[in-house]
């Protein structure tokens, strides 16, 4: 065979073979609060604003957009980066009174419990494990439960601004089973957390978790495997709450985000 010919097809298998490396798609929104999940070559290096992610054996990854991010989002594939326009949101005002004081301004005997618990918290959505849940559907926890709380808004607690809210409280009598939104690992079980009670918080895998807070009774351990629509505890009024209800979180890490953006999916 003519070696320009040869030469040639060379060319043609090194560009297929490039492209197919560096191919990638996204599934969801480029919005303040929003969550990612990426396609790709299960080889190719992804690094989101400089930091590297895990790739399932499958091509699948994650991250997601912080609430108040102003600055586009560099996705590096391979040698090649992506810059995406982070869109702005509104977020809203909610007024609650009637919480007991302790609970909007704790007294400082409290400081050093909030400061343990908040780090236990930490610790369980820092987890990198190689679980691919995150990328499958994620379901309502609570049946026709009413939606008394939206992530982002600003709260204001017997009248004192406090930090906004991030997450989605789901409204329904005391003692309504709660189901798992998707399949997970338990990777906390507190029975009485100083400001989310009774307390849950499942690892989906690439650092993405959920978190259920002021339940009344928890029925999963650490360390259990738990599937999509198990019934993992009831709804209740523990911690800082005014009434029976669950409130789910989000997070990519230490990132908090929008839960309605896997529920939506």
């Amino acid at each position: 065979m003519d070696c320009k010919i040869i030469y040639s097809l060379l060319l043609i298998v090194a560009f297929f073979s490039s492209t197919q490396t560096h191919a990638i798609e996204f599934k969801g929104k480029f919005i303040q609060g929003h969550f990612i999940i990426g396609k790709t070559d299960p080889e190719t290096k992804i690094l989101i604003d400089k930091k590297k992610v895990k790739v399932s054996k499958n091509g699948y990854f994650a991250f997601g957009i912080e609430k108040e991010r102003k600055l586009d989002i560099t996705i590096t594939v391979g040698n090649k980066n992506i810059v995406k326009k982070v869109i702005k949101r509104k977020y809203k005002i909610q007024r609650i009174e009637g919480l007991p004081g302790k609970k909007v301004t704790p007294p400082e005997e409290f400081y050093a419990r909030i400061r343990k618990e908040g780090k236990i918290i930490a610790d369980s959505r820092a987890i990198d494990s190689d679980l691919s849940f995150f990328k499958d559907k994620f379901i309502i926890p609570v049946d026709d439960a009413i939606i008394t709380g939206v992530y982002g808004s600003q709260r204001i607690l017997n009248g004192i601004p406090k930090s906004p809210h991030l997450g989605l409280d789901f409204a329904k009598e005391k003692g309504t089973p709660i189901m798992a939104m998707n399949n997970g690992i338990v990777t906390l079980a507190e029975k009485d957390l100083f400001y989310t009670g009774a307390t849950l918080n499942f690892d989906h895998g690439h650092g993405v978790s959920t978190l259920y807070m002021h339940m009344e009774e928890i029925f999963v351990n650490v360390g259990d495997h738990v599937k999509r629509g198990d019934i993992i505890g009831t709804i209740g009024t523990s911690g800082r709450s005014t009434g029976p209800h669950l409130d789910i979180r989000l997070n990519w890490f230490d990132i908090k985000l929008d839960p309605q953006t896997i529920l939506n999916k």
